[in-house]
Order: structure tokens, then C-alpha cells, then sequence
């Protein structure tokens, strides 16, 4: 049971989930509480991946010298004789139980690395999470051995390892497909902006914001209110947002602010009607900016789809809700031709019909090209 100091550490231990970087504060309260020359902490968060990224090492206090650790990088470590997996979890260790003394190759680890570093008394712990990510706690002194309540110590902190190594996996993982999430919208090329009932802009992303104040479609007026240049659009706009704000069971609109570069938007009701410590949203506003050109995007869709110059353009064309009779003149097609385009975009694609082709493009690799 940790109580006094020793109980202390949990704060840092805790906080340190969300340092940068991870419990530094606490490998530093850990190292003075023992009265350590180094502390660190081991683990390994990831069973696959580059070498880099599978094994983490975080460390307070003087660490090897640099010819040490190069030796070790280079190859000492292939020669790492520690059990550390044979360790019983949850139980600190003591440097006779983790090297045996007279074995040529465990004494050539001491004179190599260990002794060189400063490492001659030594403790060692480690914990598991229920995932099975293991985490290995280290501390180490020049002179004199350790306390003899040090044991005791780590052995009553395993717990509060392991709940705080099981957390820091599960915050890693999110954090991953976060940050794999916001790639792909990165790539799409949308971002959002949120609005109060009257159409005031309360929020934006990164990319909503750069949208917002770089369009030529849309603008924020003087008392804060989403709008737009054109009147047509300007008007739509706000009738839109006005419903939306209204009805929450609205259906989202959708409006074409530009085709070239391509600029659209969509309109849902935000659904939350109690903020946090901000404002609730009444209508959220996604707003989506093609940064390719048509000509760029023709490409794309050729190599695809194995398509003409001319049907990759009226391809495009169908794909941002065009009527074959609007779509054909556009691409420099009479409406005949433009059937008979449209009959092969279909065959190539294996779309059944403009609504497929639709979906077949927006849904390809294409919107995150």
C-alpha cells in the first residue's frame, strides 16, 4: 500500500498519460524518491512495426556514455543477456537475479555496458497490461545499494503500472486512428464550420477556416453570419441554414458554390442542444474544395477507369450531378454523343446507370487522391 511520498508518485504517474514526453515528471519524482543515479522506463507498445517505433525508452538522469550507447545500438544489444520476459511480472528484481556472475557473456554485458554506465546496483520490475504490452521499470546507483524498503516500493506501484500502461496503449491507439482519420479528411480536402441558429459562424477546423476566408463562393459578414457573393446563393444559403436551425429533423442541403475549382458545401442540423464550455452548434457546415483542377481530376479518372481524354471529361461532368443534356455541350459533346460516351463510361466502369457512376467515383481512391 502506498502511502506518504511514496504515494505521491501516483500524480505524476497519472499525469504523465498526457506529457510530451510520456512521465517524465515521474521517472524524476521516482529517481529522487530512491535516490537513483538513473530511472527509466522500457516498454514496448506495439508487437509489429519498425524497429524504431517497438521499443519506447524514456529515462531520468545521466544516461551512458555516448561510445556505450553506440556499442549498444550497434551490437551489444544482439548479446543482451537480461531475462527480461522470464521475469516474474510484478516483482523487483536485483542485478544478481537478472545476470549470472562467471558466465563469460553476461560478465562482458557488466564490463561493457553496465559498469561503464555507472550501473553497478541495480533494481528491476516488470508489469503487464491485460493487451499484453509489457513495460520494464529500471533503477540504477554508482555506489552504495538500495534501501531496503526500494523493493517494497516498486512491488506496490506494479498495480498502478500496469492501469497506467493499459490506458497509455488504449490513448496511443486512438490517437493513431485519429491521426489516420484526419489524413484522410486532410486528403479529401474537407473541413467543417459550425453556426448559431441566425447563421453566425461560431467555429471552423484548420481547413474550414482557410476555406472560409480564401473562397470565392462564400464570406463571413460583418456580424459574424455565414454567407455568400452570388445573390442566388446567397439567398439559398440563408434559407437553408434558417430550416436547418428550425427543424432538427431537417434533411441536409446541399449547394454547389463553385465548379472551377470545384467548392461545395453540406448543411446538417447539429443534433446537440447543450454545449460544454462552449456554445452548441445549431447547424453544422461541411465544406469540401477539390484542389486538383478538372484536368487534373480527367487524368486521375483515364488511369482509372481505363477512359479517353473525352470520356474521362464527361465522366467528371456526370460525377458533380450533371444531366448528360447539360454534361455533353460542357465537355464539347452533342447530347447524341454524349449518350453514346456516356453508354462506354458505363461498360468500363461497370456502373449501371449515373447514379452508380456517382457513387463508383466519390467512392474511390480518387477522393482522397
Amino acid at each position: 500500500m502506498l502511502q506518504g511520498e511514496d504515494a505521491a508518485l501516483l500524480v505524476p504517474l497519472i499525469e504523465g498519460l498526457v506529457e510530451d514526453p510520456p512521465w517524465r515528471r515521474f521517472l524524476d519524482a521516482l529517481r529522487a524518491r530512491v535516490a537513483a543515479d538513473y530511472a527509466s522506463l522500457v516498454f514496448r507498445p506495439l508487437p509489429l512495426g519498425t524497429p524504431e517505433a517497438r521499443v519506447i525508452h524514456l529515462y531520468s538522469g545521466q544516461p551512458s556514455p555516448p561510445p556505450v550507447s553506440r556499442l549498444y545500438r550497434e551490437s551489444l544489444y544482439l548479446r543482451d543477456p537480461m531475462p527480461y520476459h522470464a521475469m516474474q511480472e510484478g516483482r523487483s528484481h536485483a542485478l544478481h537475479e537478472l545476470l549470472r556472475f562467471g558466465d563469460p557473456r553476461h560478465d562482458a554485458y557488466l564490463d561493457q555496458l553496465l559498469a561503464p554506465s555507472g550501473m553497478n546496483h541495480m533494481r528491476m520490475i516488470r508489469f503487464a497490461e491485460p493487451g499484453g504490452v509489457n513495460g520494464w521499470i529500471t533503477i540504477t546507483r554508482r555506489d552504495d545499494e538500495f534501501a531496503a524498503d526500494v523493493d517494497g516500493l516498486l512491488e506496490d506501484l506494479a498495480p498502478h503500472l500496469r492501469a497506467a500502461l493499459g490506458s497509455f496503449v488504449a490513448l496511443e491507439r486512438e490517437r493513431m486512428g485519429a491521426e489516420i482519420e484526419r489524413e484522410a479528411v486532410r486528403r479529401m480536402n474537407f473541413g467543417w464550420v459550425t453556426l448559431d441558429g441566425e447563421g453566425r459562424v461560431l467555429d471552423a477546423d484548420p481547413l474550414g477556416t482557410r476555406m472560409l476566408a480564401g473562397s470565392t463562393g462564400l464570406m463571413r459578414t460583418r456580424d459574424g453570419r455565414l454567407s455568400a457573393h452570388e445573390t442566388k446563393l446567397r439567398r439559398q444559403l440563408s434559407e437553408a441554414i434558417g430550416e436547418l436551425a428550425r427543424d432538427p429533423d431537417a434533411r441536409p442541403r446541399a449547394l454547389v458554390l463553385c465548379r472551377e475549382p470545384w467548392l461545395d458545401l453540406l448543411l446538417v442540423p447539429s443534433g446537440r442542444r447543450m454545449g460544454t464550455t462552449r456554445a452548441a452548434p445549431a447547424v453544422l457546415c461541411y465544406l469540401h474544395a477539390d484542389h486538383w483542377s478538372s484536368a487534373d481530376r480527367c487524368g486521375q479518372l483515364a488511369q482509372l477507369f481505363d477512359l479517353t481524354a473525352s470520356e474521362a471529361r464527361l465522366a467528371l461532368a456526370l460525377s458533380r450531378g450533371l444531366s448528360i443534356a447539360e454534361a455533353g455541350p460542357e465537355v464539347g459533346l452533342t447530347v447524341e454523343s454524349a449518350r453514346t460516351y456516356s453508354k462506354r463510361i458505363y461498360a468500363k466502369t461497370g456502373a449501371r446507370g449515373q447514379a452508380d457512376l456517382v457513387r463508383f467515383i466519390h467512392r474511390s481512391v480518387l477522393a482522397i487522391a
